[in-house]
């Protein structure tokens, strides 16, 4: 019924990865200022009801005018409103909803995005919401099982990745921006972008009671997410739906491992575990395709039980089956899309309106949280954001190097499958070196180069023990020339210079650490 390419998943999770880990490798460190301001007081709802606007035109925050729209508050909106206000921009934030999001992804953050809400001064944002520490990985397969941890020894002892639900990390964020009195949140959809001479001008939008309102400023960021509905006006988008997460939580549970994220490399798909919270666990599955079965009609609770009860270990199988027959099942699609934006001056695109990548790698905050860093870094020097032409030269930097991976199921991809798993399970030098990579702590393209060559040369010698035939010199020939195709393109865009030396990107984001107890992990990352 459902296509079972389970080697696809892998080769999209690793190639994902790929794409991240070159995205992280342009980031480059500033730590926010310490002098931290309390939160209201007063309730979220109440500082918004406070802030937004009743009719008409927007009106101006304090001062002469908004500088920035940010469309969207969600993960990167809410934290792009708060480091842009801190900086002392005049924004004006539009989110469709403010009321707490109930998701199924976006919850977990890697060591490397934790990093970056300490330079961008959210940290706090992951506290009071019972977030989880997690130190790194359990990968199970075919009865085994390999742990990697995260190699935080260099670090200070509060870096880690953490885990949490995701509408609650999303409403600190919120109540933390509203906290700025030159950020003003409202609640309404917007519904065009307006423009003028070739230049976005502003935003028009729709409040709660059908009004139409618009609102302008230099500068218009759309962060309003994987669902965007202005990102056709921004980029050419080629979104891909590869498979569908189906999410389960168990209640009242534990992992074999605390502080870790549990991966089963099951038939025909992956499975996560990690908590979201002290007492519950989440279950993500991810299936193959588009068509699922039926949640309605019991199919997907008997799939669960049937194809995916079977393996998952016996330390939670009871608590897993227990989840589905509560029968609060959810299912999601899983997106993936390379950033293409178009030139378009007063306009940005951020977050996953701009890019996805498949939810198994984790990554998406770091990343919108890295975006944030070098956007913020980026516009420091332009005071005033009225002047077009500089606004636009400052932006076009602001363009990064992203690729999907992109392929069909074979022989090779099952080959390069279980070669990553094997080639993890070495530990050492092997699985920390990737393990930082996959958390954002190496943002080094050169070592990730190194790692993805040596899982395919790994792979391919397998293929050739104890003696060489010609299927297994056939399918290593193609581990290495899949490894090529989609390596070689990316040195030569990176340049040489910039494969080996990282940190030389520009020296826009060169500024002195503040925060003594982090400053020395920040300045780990290279």
């Amino acid at each position: 019924m459902m296509a079972i390419d389970q080697h696809m998943l892998w080769g999209a999770f690793f190639a994902s990865l790929f794409g991240f880990v070159l995205l992280y490798s342009l980031r480059r460190r500033n730590c926010s200022s310490a002098n931290k301001k309390q939160l209201m007081k007063k309730s979220f709802p109440e500082v918004c009801a406070k802030q937004s606007f009743s009719d008409g035109e927007s009106r101006q925050l304090e001062g002469s005018g908004t500088d920035v729209i940010i469309v969207g508050a969600g993960v990167a909106g809410a934290a792009l409103a708060y480091t842009l206000g801190k900086d002392g921009r005049r924004v004006h934030v539009i989110e469709r909803d403010l009321t707490e999001p109930d998701r199924i992804v976006g919850e977990v953050l890697l060591p490397g995005g934790y990093l970056k809400l300490v330079e961008l001064g959210l940290e706090d944002c992951v506290e009071e919401i019972d977030a989880q520490w997690l130190v790194g990985y359990i990968f199970f397969k075919d009865g085994k099982h390999a742990r990697l941890p995260y190699p935080l020894e260099k670090f200070h002892s509060n870096v880690a990745g953490r885990s949490f639900h995701n509408g609650r990390f999303i409403q600190r964020m919120r109540e933390k921006a509203a906290t700025l009195p030159n950020v003003q949140l409202q609640q309404g959809t917007v519904t065009s972008l307006l423009e003028g001479n070739g230049t976005i001008k502003g935003v028009q939008y729709k409040t709660k009671d059908g009004q139409e309102h618009k609102a302008y400023a230099p500068l218009t960021i759309v962060c309003d997410g994987c669902f965007s509905n202005l990102r056709r006006s921004l980029c050419n988008p080629k979104v891909d739906v590869p498979s569908c997460f189906v999410g389960l939580i168990m209640e009242n549970s534990e992992l074999p491992f605390a502080n870790h994220a549990h991966l089963i490399v099951a038939d025909p798909s992956l499975i996560w575990f990690y908590p979201i919270s002290s007492t519950e666990v989440r279950c993500l599955v991810d299936v193959p395709g588009q068509k699922l079965p039926s949640v309605d009609n019991g199919e997907m609770a008997n799939y669960l039980k049937m194809v995916v009860g079977p393996q998952i270990p016996a330390e939670f199988k009871e608590a897993f089956i227990s989840a589905v027959d509560k029968g609060n099942i959810r299912t999601m699609p899983n997106r993936s899309m390379p950033a293409d934006p178009l030139r378009t001056p007063g306009a940005l695109l951020m977050g996953d309106a701009l890019n996805m990548r498949h939810p198994l790698t984790g990554g998406g905050m770091t990343v919108a949280l890295s975006d944030i860093v070098i956007l913020r870094d980026l516009l420091k020097p332009l005071h005033d954001l009225n002047d077009a032409s500089s606004l636009s030269k400052y932006l076009e930097s602001f363009s990064t190097l992203r690729k999907v991976f992109s392929s069909s199921p074979d022989q090779a991809r099952k080959e390069m499958r279980q070669a990553c798993f094997d080639y993890l399970s070495l530990g050492g030098i092997f699985s920390k070196g990737l393990l930082a990579l996959l958390a954002g702590l190496n943002p080094c393209p050169l070592h990730l180069v190194l790692h993805f060559f040596a899982v395919a040369i790994y792979g391919a010698g397998r293929l050739l023990l104890p003696f060489p035939s010609p299927k297994g010199l056939w399918i290593g020939a193609r581990l290495i020339s899949s490894a090529s195709s989609i390596i070689f393109p990316i040195i030569k865009a990176e340049g040489v210079r910039q494969m080996f030396f990282p940190a030389t990107v520009s020296a826009y984001y060169r500024a002195p650490p503040v925060m003594q107890d982090v400053q020395k992990d920040v300045a780990e990352i290279k």
